[in-house]
């Protein structure tokens, strides 16, 4: 299999999404990624993984500063019921090691959600592999994936 920085890349160059791809030393959390890259969390982009109850999965992309909203993305996915699922369903599902996850060459495509607030921003998601980073203009991003774009999170110290 592609190394998965590999994978990004070249998801990216098909769906016409200028990205950059830069190494970084290893971090200990979002915080850290932050202060490595010299940037807020805010300008890291979470690309988490939700389960639905049917078995399928979207991917949600969350400034590095807030969390998902249950109810706001339950309403607009138009269902009852999404989890979080752990570590080794999420990598069966995206190809993807939590920390590297990213929509970008998942081993299936998914529908993308993306909150509101990174439209208009240059931002750092995962690129696939620990220990590197992508920076890609949102709005290239969230056309280029065919993304929803709305409220979906909530600040993190709530919901």
């Amino acid at each position: 299999m592609t190394a998965g920085t590999d994978r990004v890349r070249d998801d990216a160059e098909r769906r016409g999404i200028p990205i950059e791809i830069v190494e970084r030393a290893p971090a200990t959390s979002l915080e850290h990624a932050a202060e490595l890259l010299g940037i807020t969390p805010a300008e890291i982009v979470k690309s988490l993984v939700v389960k639905r109850s049917d078995g399928s999965f979207l991917f949600a992309l969350v400034p590095g500063d807030r969390q998902i909203s249950w109810p706001k993305l339950r309403a607009l996915v138009g269902v009852n019921k999404l989890r979080m699922p752990d570590a080794e369903v999420a990598l069966d599902a995206t190809g993807y090691a939590r920390g590297t996850i990213t929509p970008l060459g998942s081993t299936t495509v998914w529908p993308v959600y993306a909150d509101e607030r990174m439209v208009g921003k240059r931002v750092s998601m995962g690129a696939g592999d620990h220990g590197h980073t992508a920076w890609v203009q949102a709005d290239k991003l969230i056309s280029g994936l065919d993304a929803i774009v709305a409220d979906i999170t909530t600040d993190a110290g709530s919901n």
